[in-house]
């Protein structure tokens, strides 16, 4: 019975799994210590940051680096890896006692195969983990001017809540306009309008969740929309059930970054914009969703890439494939924030956009493969 496993696919795998550590590691430096690293002294020696504390906001940036380091360095790790065997003729050897180039591939498939699952892991845990640690040391995020409208069952708006500032869970300046059910050409009468000077989510209000108010001036409004009465509360409620909490979701949501937020809430998230027909907000959060898949895979892609760049002649120049790997580094990153755009304004669909840029690198991999006639 053969090996699984032999000397040579222990050999290629720990070669790699070197390099591409190396790799990782550079690039973080590269990426952690030219602003992030200066403005946490800055604050540690201005006071802000203890150096407990600045450290901390050091470890906890690592994995939103380590998402981007992982493709990067799988990439560089395999190109430096075979660039070098092509050069030491080692290549030659191998190909010259019959194995074909899928075999040669073999153990780099299985470490890219285990990059991509850190990759998704990081993406779905570590960086939202992280993110809300930083927040916690950081502050809160502030959110100005939300807006939630309910509606009945023929889409007329029934209340208008307007939030106009919302940090760390409190809101502040709440605005509530109830319509009436006297409906014109151009727009919806008023039956009154609550004015609260703050207000918070219960999640247990006489048994269901529930936005309270306080400190709220009330002004009824006739049917000539003039102002008759005017009225104060020290609290009430609004919004009661699942729609105050869908809504409440919402809100938080809206004042965080797609990275902020694990794969299992984002697509709960996802689903209340598509039913609250925040269509731009939705297309962008299902554009970033597929990409927590597309991305992850992308390592095998560029792993791949990366061998068949290091495939050369012994006097060719080693150049010329690392820099075309970093073309391809370069063009991935920097391409992604249009796609972005694509999807948020419908240009494309979500799921083509997030796919795009690994068909790119599958495409280019099937012209290199060809070019080196393999």
């Amino acid at each position: 019975m053969k090996k699984l496993f032999t000397v040579y696919d222990r050999y290629i795998f720990t070669q790699v799994l070197t390099t591409t550590i190396v790799a990782i590691l550079l690039f973080t430096i590269v990426w952690i210590a030219p602003e992030m690293l200066l403005n946490t002294i800055k604050k540690i020696l201005e006071g802000t940051y203890t150096v407990k504390t600045g450290v901390m906001v050091l470890v906890y940036e690592l994995p939103k680096i380590f998402g981007k380091a992982f493709p990067v360095g799988l990439l560089l790790g395999s190109l430096f890896t075979f660039d070098k065997l092509s050069k030491d003729s080692e290549l030659t050897i191998f190909r010259a006692v019959g194995m074909s180039f899928s075999r040669i591939l073999r153990p780099l498939l299985v470490l890219s195969i285990i990059v991509t699952g850190f990759c998704f892991v990081t993406y779905d845990k570590w960086i939202p983990y992280s993110c809300q640690k930083l927040q916690e040391i950081k502050g809160g995020g502030v959110l100005t001017q939300f807006i939630y409208t309910k509606k009945d069952n023929n889409a007329h708006p029934n209340q208008a809540v307007i939030v106009s500032k919302f940090e760390n869970g409190s809101m502040s300046d709440v605005i509530v306009m109830n319509f009436s059910n006297e409906v014109f050409d151009d727009l919806h009468a008023v039956s009154n309008i609550l004015v609260a000077q703050n207000g918070k989510f219960e999640p247990n209000i006489n048994g269901k969740p529930a936005w309270l108010l306080g400190d709220i001036t009330t002004y009824n409004i006739d049917s000539n929309g003039i102002f008759h009465k005017i009225s104060h509360f020290d609290n009430a409620t609004i919004l009661n059930g699942e729609e105050a909490e869908d809504a409440y979701t919402i809100m938080v949501n809206s004042t965080k970054r797609d990275r902020d937020i694990n794969n299992k809430d984002l697509k709960h998230y996802i689903k209340l914009l598509k039913r609250e027909n925040l269509d731009e907000e939705y297309r962008l959060m299902s554009n970033k969703y597929y990409q927590r898949f597309f991305h992850p895979f992308v390592c095998i892609l560029l792993a791949i890439l990366g061998c068949l760049l290091g495939f050369s002649k012994p006097r060719e120049q080693r150049l010329i494939g690392f820099t075309i790997a970093i073309g391809c580094i370069f063009l991935y990153y920097i391409t992604l924030p249009f796609f972005d755009l694509l999807a948020e304004k419908g240009v494309m669909a979500p799921i083509l956009t997030a796919s795009f840029p690994p068909l790119a690198f599958l495409g280019a991999i099937i012209m290199f493969y060809k070019s080196k006639d393999l």
